[in-house]
Order: structure tokens, then sequence, then C-alpha cells
């Protein structure tokens, strides 16, 4: 039957160490420089984080997301689910841990599609968390509807040449190549007719208008760019993968990143229940403890079944991916997942920051930063009602 709910104990140790690695080492962070996902890493931030880096290294947990055929460690996706849903609870740990996206699945699609150079030239430095990389497929007219894209890239001798816009871009203000989603042949169904182009961020032409920020972001430094490619000049070997093949490659990359994204949210909805239990054995009211109250109860209760629930599907489908090695065979469980985390996050965050009153909304506490990543989630690699 081969059904068991066991780690081996050779990577149990590993998923020990990092629990307690993140709770101890890495979770401060998120107090002392809050939402710093796709900040470039000044003298401080460096200092603080390169040496916890070093570490990850040590225990052979860094970039696990590669398979061991692309040059990663080959750990699988269930491992990667029981990983990642410990660094779910730092914004800081998957830059500590070398897993962060978008730049896990940029590095996905260029071990997959990539030459032997654009491997050497990006994807090595990139694992090797040396810089940062951006996703540039959005436009600001369509995003759910691929096939509405007007970004062009036309060939003129060896050279490709780029024109047109792209919206919620994301990293661009910190990347240093972009990923773009380009029509190179108008004449031939869509699916047919883009293609994907690597692009580094200093080319002439690449104009990064303003940086989207969302809710909790500052106006103007946001995580996402509105970006107009105006003349950008590439060298044919820019292309990434064959011509006509961007919605293959763009399959390929969602489906790992929505996976991720929900073994990450297992674990930022279990540290919301984790401060809701501890706020209900620590805080009185009329005579009692919060967990006395069989109102807190129920939302304790009810908040832990869902999670259950969800991060027994989330294993399942990451089961499936490793059982078959094949997204597409897998894609309804996979949308499946991608539906129902933003309503689980959103939940149980809600309940938390009930259960904090007053505190719950301010920002020292992280719950409306959760609500807020909830919204976000049911937006991001695309609509759940898509």
């Amino acid at each position: 039957m081969g059904w068991e709910f066991e780690t081996d104990p050779e990577f149990q140790e590993k998923l020990d160490w990092a629990d307690a690695f993140v709770r101890e080492e890495v979770e401060p962070l998120d107090m002392v420089w809050p939402h710093q996902q796709f900040t470039p890493l000044d003298g401080p931030r460096r200092a603080a984080v390169q040496p916890l880096k070093e570490e990850v290294r040590r225990q052979g947990l860094w970039a696990t997301h590669l398979g061991a055929d692309l040059g990663g460690q080959g750990y699988g996706q269930v491992k990667l689910a029981l990983l990642n849903e410990i660094l779910g609870r730092s914004s800081w740990a998957p830059i500590v841990f070398g897993c962060q996206a978008p730049d896990t699945g940029n590095a996905e699609i260029i071990a997959h599609y990539g030459t032997e150079e654009q491997k050497e030239r990006y994807l090595k430095p990139l694992l090797e968390g040396e810089l940062f990389s951006c996703y540039s497929m959005t436009e600001p007219h369509a995003g759910a509807d691929p096939t509405m894209f007007k970004t062009r890239a036309t060939k003129d001798g060896d050279e490709w040449v780029i024109d047109g816009w792209k919206f919620f871009s994301s990293n661009a203000k910190t990347a240093s190549f972009l990923i773009v989603m380009a029509v190179t042949n108008p004449d031939v169904s869509p699916y047919k007719g883009m293609s994907m182009f690597l692009v580094p961020t200093d080319t002439p032409g690449v104009n990064i208008v303003r940086n989207i920020g969302l809710h909790g972001e500052p106006l103007n430094e946001g995580s996402h760019a509105l970006i107009h490619y105006e003349n950008v000049r590439v060298p044919a070997d820019a292309l990434l993968g064959g011509e006509g093949q961007a919605f293959v490659i763009a399959q390929t990359r969602l489906g790992g990143g929505r996976i991720h994204h929900a073994m990450r949210t297992i674990g930022l909805a279990s540290k919301a229940i984790d401060m809701m239990c501890e706020r209900a054995l620590s805080r009185e009211t009329q005579g009692s403890l919060l967990a006395e109250k069989q109102f807190v109860q129920g939302y304790i209760a009810d908040s832990y079944a869902q999670l259950l629930q969800f991060r027994l599907m989330v294993l399942y489908t990451a089961w499936e991916i490793d059982r078959y090695n094949d997204y597409k065979r897998v894609r309804k469980d996979i949308a499946a997942v991608k539906v129902v985390m933003p309503t689980v996050l959103h939940d149980i965050a809600w309940r938390a920051m009930q259960v904090h009153g007053a505190l719950g909304v301010t920002n020292e506490m992280p719950f409306l930063g959760m609500v807020t990543g909830a919204a976000v989630m049911g937006l991001a690699d695309g609509p759940t009602e898509v």
C-alpha cells in the first residue's frame, strides 16, 4: 500500500533542527526588519543573514526546491512540504534557506529549459543566493488571460527587440535579471505564439516606472513593478526554451509555485494557532482565562480542524507530484489547493486576531498581515475563480 504518515528518522532530524533554528534564530528578524522579503541585503541585514545562510548550507538544507537531476537536493515534494511549513513561520526564512519566491520558480524553469550557458550565467548565482530575479508576465490590461498579452518580441538579425508594458512584475526593483513573456508570432494561436526571454535588468530600454506597494508596503516601495520595455535589445541566445514555448514553461512554473505557497501557508497558519493558544492561556477576563470560554475554545478547535484538513490535502498533492512527476496530471488537485488556501489562512488569522482583542489589529502583531496575505494569495499565480 505505501500509505504511511511517518518521516524517515534521518530527515526528521533535519526537520527538528530547522524548526528550532527558525524559531530561535530566524523569527526574531521579523521583529527587527518586518516585511523585508524583497529588500536588498544592505550592511546590517547582510551581517545578520549571512551567518544564518552558512549554517543552513552546513546542514544540507540550502535551495532544496530543485530535484537532483536539476542540481538540487532531490528531496521531493513531500519532504519539501514538511520543511516549508516550518519556513512559513517567518518572512525571512525563505531567504535564509535559499528558497524565496519568485526565485524558486524562476530557478526551476531555467533548470528545465535553459541552455548550459544560461544556467551558468543565471541559475548558478541564483541558487548560490548571489542575486535576485524577477518574473515579468502580467500586463496592465490582462492578467488571468495571457492570450490577451500585447508585449512583442521581434527578431532583428541576431537580436530580439522587446516592446510593451508589464504589470505586477515580482521583485523587479532588486532583481539582476527578468524573465519576460512576449508575443513572438501573432499569426498563430497565442498558446504557440509566445516565448520567454532572459533579460538583464540593466539592459537599455528596461524602465521600471514605479514599484507597486501591496497593502502594508510603502507607496512606490512595493515588491511588484510596472515596467515599460522600450526597444529592449537582447541577443538571440536570451530566448529561454524554444520559440513559442512560453505557455508550457509558465505552466511548469505555476504548478510548483502554487503548491510551495500552500506549504508555507501551513506554517503561517500554524503560527497563528500557536499565538491564539498562548493568548487564551495567559489572558483573563470576567473572572477566568480566555481558554475557559467556550467561544474561544471553538475558535481554536475550528482552526485546528481546518488546518489539519488543509495540511493533509497539501501533503497528498505533494505525494501525487512525487508519484507521477507530471504537473499536468495533478493540476486538478493543485488548483484545489490554490482555491482553498486563502480561506484557510484568512479564517485562522481572523480568529487569532479576535482572541488578541485590540492588540490583534496593531502592527505589533502579524494577524492583519496574514489577512492581507490571504487576499494576495487569492490573486497571486492567478485568481482563485479562474
